[in-house]
């Protein structure tokens, strides 16, 4: 028997339930891994509210990140052994290979010897945010040193790893958060400039700090009415990556800067990197050599033990947090 975290029904963080159930031997190509931390997502939070790109038969599990330590292998599996020290790569279906649980069968192509200079908690914060970062900003948008990026929502996981990125590659960042409550932080984790969209106008500082250049590749995770100031301070040919909508606002299409600018509007899954392997396998080493040059470095926000999942993902939808969240086994 092992604890799990399902939901029966949709809702708020209150319909989290952590039940015993029997977990199955590892079938062919599967690993059983002890989870020793996970990290949480906003994906989490759509799937327990039915809002999410599955939908999940009831009762559902969860979970898109863990770190642990490898506990039996099924059939056909080579590159692991009982004791090895392991992160995951989001499944593609969350609910077919679910994370929130202290053991779970995970595909092997999925799984990772995580650097040893890793504890628990930042190798399960490490995969989603990095490999979203990277199959936007460098994989897609190639961005390069002397580029100008913005990237908002920039205190979230994925905003965070975004900076590090530009950084590792010598580009600048403009870091764009609602307001000045964390402006200081974001400085201080590496962004090169930090506007406060609700306290300056978006635009005018965009043009005050690009100049006649331009910004080349905004990451946006937001929408709504941003997309009009955004693509206005863009350079031509300049390419604008969406990887989220957490604006209830709808989004206007600019059909003068794009048509004027020949610029790119790309929405952006990070399961596209995921179901093709050269793509992560260059992800993956991009990713890795980063964590040991100490240029990546997981930015972690507040931990949970497991017990308060529930408080765990109250946090999360608080949008408080500067970072990642992770929950603790």
């Amino acid at each position: 028997m092992a604890r799990i975290v399902r939901f029966h029904e949709y809702g708020g963080p209150e319909v989290l339930r952590i039940e015993d159930v029997v977990i199955a031997p590892p079938g062919k190509d599967k690993v059983r891994i002890r989870v020793k931390a996970l990290g949480l997502n906003r994906a989490e939070i759509l799937l327990r509210s039915g809002t999410y790109i599955e939908t999940p038969p009831l009762p559902s599990g969860l979970g898109l990140e863990a770190a642990g330590i490898v506990e039996a292998l099924g059939e056909g599996v080579t590159d692991f052994a009982p004791g090895d020290i392991v992160s995951l790569i989001p499944p593609i279906s969350m609910v077919q290979w679910s994370t929130y649980g202290e053991f779970i069968n995970f595909p092997a192509k999925l799984i990772v010897k995580h650097p040893p200079s890793l504890g628990w908690v930042q190798a399960a914060a490490l995969w989603m945010q990095y490999l979203t970062a990277y199959g936007a900003l460098i994989d897609i948008a190639k961005l390069s040193k002397d580029d100008f990026v913005v990237i908002t929502a920039a205190s979230s996981s994925v905003g965070l790893a975004a900076i590090q990125l530009a950084n590792m590659v010598g580009a600048t960042s403009i870091a764009v958060t609602r307001t000045s409550a964390k402006k200081q932080a974001l400085l201080d984790h590496g962004a090169s400039h930090v506007i406060a969209s609700d306290e300056e106008v978006l635009d005018t500082r965009l043009n005050d700090i690009t100049g006649s250049k331009g910004v080349r590749v905004v990451l946006d995770a937001v929408g709504g009415p941003i997309f009009e100031p955004l693509t206005a301070t863009m350079a031509e040919g300049g390419i604008l990556i969406e990887v989220g909508g957490l604006s209830a606002a709808p989004t206007p299409f600019p059909l003068f800067n794009v048509l004027s600018k020949r610029l790119t509007l790309r929405g952006y899954l990070v399961h596209e990197v995921i179901g093709d392997q050269k793509r992560l396998d260059a992800a993956k080493t991009f990713i890795l050599e980063g964590i040991a040059t100490g240029d990546l470095n997981p930015v972690i926000a507040r931990t949970f033990p497991f017990d308060e999942i529930v408080a765990a993902h109250r946090f999360l939808e608080s949008n408080e947090q500067f970072g990642k969240i992770v929950v603790t086994l």
